[in-house]
């Protein structure tokens, strides 16, 4: 610096500010592993339209001097100038534009489209200059000075040639960009009055677009979910699903639905009157905008998802709500089936078949009513086949449970599958109640109606505990009951149970009945009033009643010694 600048003594370079010549590598900016990114185009777009210059402000100091936004305009840009007729000072009259990025974001790369001139020349220990620079105002990596004899730089007629273009260092990058022209030198010097170029700037910078990169850490999140498509076991048409969403940075931008894997429709939750609209994909595939936080910060959404995209039947649906960098937070994950009329799902199995046959049996008995005892495990086995017998593979066997009391509601179980030769089995979850199991099969998947259907009936015996302390006792004293019944539900009100006894080989006799709490649990106290000795047997048993699922069960028998 001190070889080209001889006149300039090593102290007045210290207090030169932003006049010293910085070094424009250019580098690559690397994309951030895990925060999501997107562009914001400034004064102009790439394809040339103009565009609004949000997050850049403008400051002026001195007489005669220009921070003006034409970026509205055909061929608008965001000027910095110094006008040719008021007298210059060094280091006194500037013209600044500067980018500052939100809270949450950085920027994490940009390129410029800027030209300029310096015209108005230099004098001994002053010049004319402009310069870009970032992320503070001396850290300089683009500039311009008549006294090193850069008169001009781009072109002004042409605002997106590639003269123009700059791609800012990473070095650079920061949470500020600045773009001055200014006198400059050393300070009470003056800069020639009087010359400019035909714009009568004496010195000038213009920033025709800038396509800055910003990143976002943290993402949306989301709740209060609802509407259709979280509920409903069965939609069609257009279903919605309503959430509540926010975001710390560029704000909520989509909902995105998945089925099955797949990404079939994105939809912007609030345009917010355009602001959170699409300028178009950038080069790197990221999303760009015109606004530095173009979505709102938080939204109430109800978006409709277009079920006629995918075929009748069962599939996984993911919906999702992200930012405009592109991070998403999980709304809905669940198990959908769709149907709509006049568009068949998929077939169901390999031959699947509108006239199939469906044998089902329990499999201990290979009868289709089976009583059993609480807490046993039972399975279900059967076969599909089509015309002339042959097996229809690979079939979802649709099974609906209805329990075997007053007000229950039919519910779906697990779904088998058929094998090659056609077969299946379902074991069943230990602990049920007794229940009708509906077993089904639709020719394709999504159908409203069965081509064929068998029912198998579940009577389960109540499960019912008993313990009595002490095991012995005599005429005045007492023993103690307590126990449970097994199986829900369990009526709110509790369910009634009935204390027996009897001599050894003798017939059970009624002594006592009481009601259990909500849990099924019970308690009761028998005093002896006789003497013995004799042994006694007890049980408790439940019988059965409309609201509560089970059959007639008893405990097992336990020995109390009367001395």
């Amino acid at each position: 610096m001190v070889s080209v600048f001889k006149w300039i003594s090593k102290r007045a370079l210290a207090t030169a500010g932003p006049f010293l010549l910085a070094a424009a590598a250019m580098v690559t900016i690397p994309a951030g592993a895990q925060a999501g990114q997107f562009h914001v185009y400034s004064c102009r777009t790439p394809s040339g339209e103009s565009a609004p210059a949000d997050g850049w402000s403008g400051s002026k100091s001195g007489a005669e001097t220009t921070a003006e936004d034409t970026c509205s305009q055909p061929k608008g840009a965001l000027i910095a100038a110094l006008g040719d007729q008021a007298p210059r000072t060094a280091n006194a009259d500037t013209a600044t534009w500067t980018f500052g990025v939100p809270v949450g974001e950085s920027v994490v790369g940009a390129t410029l489209w800027r030209a300029g001139d310096t015209q108005g020349g230099t004098l001994a220990n002053a010049t004319y200059q402009f310069w870009l620079a970032g992320a503070n105002p001396t850290e300089i990596f683009d500039e311009c000075l008549y006294a090193v004899k850069c008169q001009v730089k781009g072109i002004q007629v042409q605002p997106l040639s590639p003269e123009n273009r700059i791609t800012v260092p990473h070095a650079n990058l920061g949470p500020h960009l600045y773009m001055t022209a200014s006198c400059g030198g050393v300070s009470e010097y003056k800069c020639p009055q009087g010359s400019g170029d035909a714009s009568g700037y004496a010195a000038v910078v213009y920033l025709y677009a800038a396509d800055i990169t910003l990143e976002q850490a943290a993402g949306p999140t989301a709740d209060n979910l609802g509407g259709e498509l979280a509920s409903a076991p069965t939609v069609g048409g257009t279903s919605d699903v309503t959430f509540s969403a926010s975001d710390p940075g560029s704000g909520v931008y989509q909902a995105v639905f998945s089925v099955d894997g797949q990404a079939l429709q994105s939809t912007v939750v609030n345009e917010d009157g355009g602001r959170c609209r699409s300028a178009g994909q950038a080069a790197d595939g990221s999303a760009a905008f015109l606004y530095l936080q173009p979505c709102p910060a938080s939204v109430s959404a109800d978006v409709g998802f277009d079920t006629t995209k995918v075929s009748n039947g069962i599939h996984h649906l993911v919906v999702s709500v992200t930012d405009a960098a592109g991070n998403s937070a999980p709304v809905l994950d669940r198990t959908i089936t769709v149907y709509n009329p006049g568009a068949p799902g998929p077939p169901n199995g390999t031959n699947a078949s509108s006239q199939a046959q469906l044998a089902v049996r329990w499999a201990r008995t290979r009868r289709r009513r089976l009583i059993s005892g609480y807490g046993r495990a039972e399975t279900v086995t059967g076969q599909l086949t089509g015309p002339g017998g042959v097996p229809i593979s690979a079939a979802q066997i649709d099974v609906l449970a209805t329990p075997a009391f007053t007000g229950s509601r039919t519910v779906a179980m697990a779904s088998p599958r058929t094998g090659p030769d056609g077969r299946f089995s379902l074991r069943l979850p230990v602990g049920l109640s007794s229940r009708t199991l509906r077993f089904s099969y639709r020719s394709h998947l999504g159908d409203p109606s069965p081509v064929v259907s068998s029912t198998l009936a579940l009577t389960v015996r109540a499960g019912v505990a008993l313990a009595i302390s002490p095991r012995t006792a005599s005429v005045g004293r007492s023993i103690f009951f307590r126990g449970r019944l097994r199986g829900h539900p369990i009526p709110p009100e509790g369910k009634q149970v009935v204390l027996e006894a009897r001599s050894p080989g003798g017939a059970w006799i009624e002594f006592k009945v009481l009601r259990t709490d909500a849990r099924g649990r019970y308690r009761a106290r028998y005093r002896f009033k006789f003497p013995g000795p004799a042994l006694y047997e007890f049980r408790a048993l439940s019988e059965p009643e409309s609201d509560y699922p089970f059959a007639a069960g008893a405990s097992k028998a336990v020995a109390v010694r009367e001395s």
